[in-house]
């Protein structure tokens, strides 16, 4: 399978506002597909998850929506269902087919225009744009995405969204897709240091370290503004709804190992897992490897990301 492309099956596409600086992000899976959902953050805002909920009627979904905008961005998901309706799929009905499309939003009216929200017709672009070749850094519903908030936007760090893969044994696949727009710090987990984070001031290229200074009694006193990261794990593992919940929990482990702190009240950190594949796989085998694509996923998020509406990005500042 070629670098950067996503499993068979399931198409990506970005709509975005470079002016407004704000965009989304469509998950397609027009043949359906198994989804679980895990949220762990206290400020999440979401459409329609209660279809990946195990007593649900409806077995499979088939489209995921990630967008900027904050509540307002959850309008785009129209744009999502009219393109899957034009193309007949949806959960069958007596009337017509009706597509089942999950939501899950970021914080981004901080940044560039408040009042640049993402619609029905960027979704209906980024649909009709989608391709297997994963787009990433500032771009989709990762275009308005920073790090780093503790001391407001002013010392934050631009960020994006990612791609993670894992190829296991006997065509075994996981992948994830991350937009990281956290509250804290984006660490790397194999050395410790932080790449992506507040700064001390506006104009310094040096982290303050959000846990630390959390630790030593700085901490936001009001809710001026949400953040959230939205990760979708994708596999071919055949999975039931139950284990798809479970892998989204375990894969909850990679944003633990990438960001400090996680799953703050300022957060609404949102883990989905789509399954579109017949594989048979142990159950604890995809979820680890959902944790370590997730992680992947949030690294490569700071790492591709690049400047816009005056925040830097990481690899733009001289110690990187």
């Amino acid at each position: 399978m070629p670098e950067n492309a996503t499993l068979p099956g399931i198409r990506i596409g970005h709509g975005s506002d470079f002016k407004g600086i704000t965009g989304c992000t469509v998950i397609l899976c027009e043949g359906g597909g198994v989804c679980g959902v895990d949220i762990r953050g206290a400020a999440a805002g979401t459409r329609e998850t209660a279809v990946c909920d195990p007593g649900h009627l409806v077995e499979r979904i088939h489209a995921i929506l990630l967008t900027g905008g904050s509540a307002f961005g959850l309008e785009a998901a129209a744009g999502v269902t009219e393109y899957l309706e034009s193309r007949g799929v949806g959960f069958p009905t007596s009337a017509l087919r009706v597509p089942i499309v999950p939501a899950a939003v970021v914080y981004d009216l901080g940044i560039g225009s408040a009042k640049a929200r993402p619609n029905a017709g960027m979704a209906l672009w980024a649909c009709q744009n989608a391709t297997r070749k994963v787009a990433e850094g500032s771009v989709g519903a990762g275009t308005g995405a920073t790090v780093g908030k503790l001391f407001g936007i002013s010392h934050a760090i631009k960020s994006g969204v990612g791609f993670g893969s894992l190829a296991l044994g006997k065509g075994l696949v996981v992948q994830a897709l991350a937009v990281v727009n956290a509250f804290g710090d984006v660490i790397d987990p194999q050395s410790g240091q932080i790449l992506a984070g507040a700064r001390k001031a506006p104009n310094s290229s040096e982290f303050a370290n959000t846990t630390l200074q959390m630790l030593q009694g700085r901490t936001r006193k009001n809710f001026e503004d949400a953040n959230t990261t939205l990760v979708v794990v994708m596999t071919n593992a055949s999975l039931s709804k139950v284990h798809a919940m479970r892998v989204a929990s375990m894969a909850q482990d990679g944003l633990a190992r990438t960001i400090r702190p996680v799953h703050t009240l300022f957060d609404g950190d949102t883990v989905f897992t789509l399954s579109v594949g017949r594989k048979q796989a142990d159950l604890n085998i995809v979820g680890t490897a959902a944790a370590e694509v997730t992680a992947q996923a949030i690294l490569r998020a700071v790492k591709t990301a690049r400047s816009l509406g005056g925040v830097p990005s990481a690899n733009e500042l001289p110690s990187f």
